[in-house]
């Protein structure tokens, strides 16, 4: 590649230290044990176990607080609470840009956590004055009074503010995690891997808690108290949180990525009639320095090579002034915007398995309303069913790192055991039979109605298999988005990585909303109640899941073509990071003329090193 002093101000890749725990460009790169590590990282899993409590404690029941309290059809609150789930994760992006733009990833968590402080506070509130009327209503068979317009204005308010702070939240908290372990390390690169299961671990922690005890008191009729405890939960996450503020490890925000991709399409689309020259004449800047501030070089590529245009140099380009971004853009910002094309057929496809994942708060919900689910005099709460898919994601956690990953490492050479795009597949396929149970319990539970009556003989615990299925799923599906998508994204982008997969949540819920809509709307016809009537024992909830299910197949052999062309991004290292990997192999290097010589070696062997990393890279996906 042709390589050209910069033209403009270019800040050069950054590397954590200084006393206040910043990245700065000036300073050299030291390793103090004290910022950042396991101990930072294990309060940064406490704060989101506490914070996913916060939050189901809200959405695991909000079906049915729907339902009771404001009096909505069954149809019409699944449809309420995909649509707020939906925007839950939506907001995800809102963070995840704000994080590695301008804000970065500390004050973004911080920010946020406010947010669902806030929500909460006001949710508490509305429902003490205005909702619950009176008191203890909205518990099973004992429906509220008519709400006031102020009172259900205030409780969309309230719901939406927890849906944009625990949102927002959720992407920069994972990768601020990930930010506390050094990856020029060997020993912290594989720490940082098994931080992101630690991670679903964690959230699944707090579901735990929410989905059983605040779950019970809630479906008493004390929504309030179990709002307040959501609350206090909150509350904890983000005072311990800020308690821990000097020791974590900082780095600073890569700029809006927005310009920068936008650059690219426009200077390519700008020499459409230029032919991409080869990749040893594309422009780039000289040396280790980026283009992108704060971020390290991406090796060219051989993909969507159109995009190449924007990195040729023109003779016009070499009788310029100045180097104009808008018609020329280096290696490194080409290859960003690649990264972002190619992971998005990937995503794409993770978006019907999210429609799998978002009926366990709707419809799964709403199917165990209407089983037998009393233990003697005991009632159990059809959202505490969930518990069911918590404890498989233990099991099937502990079961993967303990047993799965080394005999998968031994028969396929990745210490990883199964790729994430491997384990991704994986999780589509277990989602495809957890409808397929769904659907047969729901047979089953049609065939224990007596008519007149609104309960089903069959037990509650017949969910179980469709619950535990699709809790093993999450082990494979949701973890390994988290690694795929925060280990494939550019450093100036990170955030945004960890986002998509937060993303496709969101739109897996407005796709089952329309999903439910359209069935709806075709089923529903001449006197007919449809699939998903208000009674459901006057439907077919069971073809509803079945239909999932199919989707789910189809969606699985479009993933397999879009795992196969899929191919992972090359980063080259960065003389700092070498200098760091230098001294922690030495006694602590002392000196600038030391450190000059050892940074002029190992940059002199760049070019091989950055292979056999892109060569590595590529046998992991």
């Amino acid at each position: 590649m042709i390589s050209e002093a910069p033209n403009r101000d270019i800040e050069g890749a950054e590397v954590v230290d200084t006393n206040i725990h910043e990245i700065t460009q000036e300073s050299k790169p030291t390793v103090k044990k004290r910022v950042g590590g396991w101990k930072l990282a294990l309060i940064l899993l406490a704060n989101q176990g506490l914070a996913t409590l916060a939050f189901f404690g809200v959405g695991v029941n909000l079906v049915l607080f729907l339902i009771r309290v404001l009096d909505q059809e069954s149809a019409t609150a699944a449809n309420n609470v995909s649509i707020w789930t939906g925007t839950v994760y939506l907001f995800s992006l809102v963070g995840a840009f704000l994080s590695d733009s301008y804000w970065g990833r500390y004050l973004t968590c911080a920010i946020f956590q406010v947010i669902l402080v806030l929500g909460l506070g006001l949710l508490s509130l509305t429902s003490w004055l205005w909702l619950i009327h009176p008191h203890g209503c909205g518990g099973v068979g004992n429906y509220c009074q008519p709400t006031s317009k102020v009172g259900v204005a205030l409780f969309y308010l309230s719901i939406y503010l927890i849906a944009l702070g625990y949102g927002g939240h959720q992407p920069t908290i994972a990768t601020f995690g990930a930010d506390q372990f050094d990856e020029s390390d060997p020993k912290q690169q594989f720490s940082k891997a098994a931080f992101f299961a630690y991670f679903y671990f964690a959230l699944n922690v707090g579901c735990l808690f929410s989905n059983t005890i605040l779950v019970y008191y809630e479906d008493k009729g004390l929504w309030t108290l179990g709002f307040l405890v959501s609350l206090g939960s909150a509350i904890l996450a983000l005072v311990s949180y800020l308690a821990a503020s000097p020791g974590y490890r900082y780095i600073k925000p890569c700029g809006n990525p927005l310009p920068r991709v936008a650059q690219v399409f426009v200077a390519a689309f700008r020499k459409l009639s230029v032919a991409p020259t080869s990749p040893d004449n594309l422009y780039e800047l000289e040396g280790t320095k980026s283009a992108i501030k704060g971020s390290r070089k991406i090796l060219h590529s051989n993909e969507i090579l159109f995009l190449d245009k924007a990195a040729t140099i023109t003779e016009k380009d070499q009788t310029a002034d100045e180097t104009n971004p808008w018609r020329l853009c280096t290696v490194t910002q080409v290859e960003e915007a690649k990264c972002v094309l190619k992971m998005l057929p990937v995503w794409l496809c993770t978006i019907i398995y999210s429609v799998v994942f978002t009926q366990m708060a709707s419809l799964f919900v709403e199917q165990g309303d209407v089983m037998e689910s009393h233990i003697g005099k005991f009632h159990l709460p059809a959202a505490s069913m969930s518990a069911f898919d918590i404890c498989s994601v233990f099991i099937c956690t502990g079961l993967y790192r303990n047993f799965l990953v080394p005999l998968a490492g031994r028969l396929s050479g990745n210490p990883k055991g199964l790729s994430e795009l491997q384990r991704m597949g994986v999780g589509l396929i277990i989602g495809l039979l957890a409808m397929v149970a769904a659907g047969a319990t729901e047979i089953a539970r049609l065939r224990g109605v007596t008519p007149g009556e609104k309960v089903s003989s069959l037990s509650i615990f017949w969910q179980i298999p469709q619950y535990v299925l699709v809790g093993s799923s999450e082990v494979f599906m949701y973890v390994g988005q988290l690694e795929f998508f925060n280990g494939q994204a550019p450093d100036g982008i990170k955030s945004f990585g960890s986002s998509l997969c937060m993303a496709s949540i969101s739109l897996g819920n407005y796709v089952s909303s329309l999903l439910v809509n359209i069935v709806t709307h075709i089923t529903a016809r001449g006197g007919d109640p449809g699939w998903i009537p208000n009674n459901l024992n006057e439907g077919h909830l069971d073809r509803f899941y079945f239909l999932i299910a199919i989707l789910t197949a189809l969606d699985f052999v479009v993933y397999l073509f879009c795992a196969k062309w899929y191919k992972g991004i090359n980063l080259q290292g960065s003389e700092q990071e070498i200098e760091i990997m230098e001294d922690q192999k030495g006694n602590d290097l002392q000196g600038s003329e030391q450190r000059t010589q050892i940074t002029e070696t190992q940059h002199g062997s760049s070019s091989n090193q950055g292979k056999s990393q892109d060569e590595a890279a590529l046998n992991i996906v």
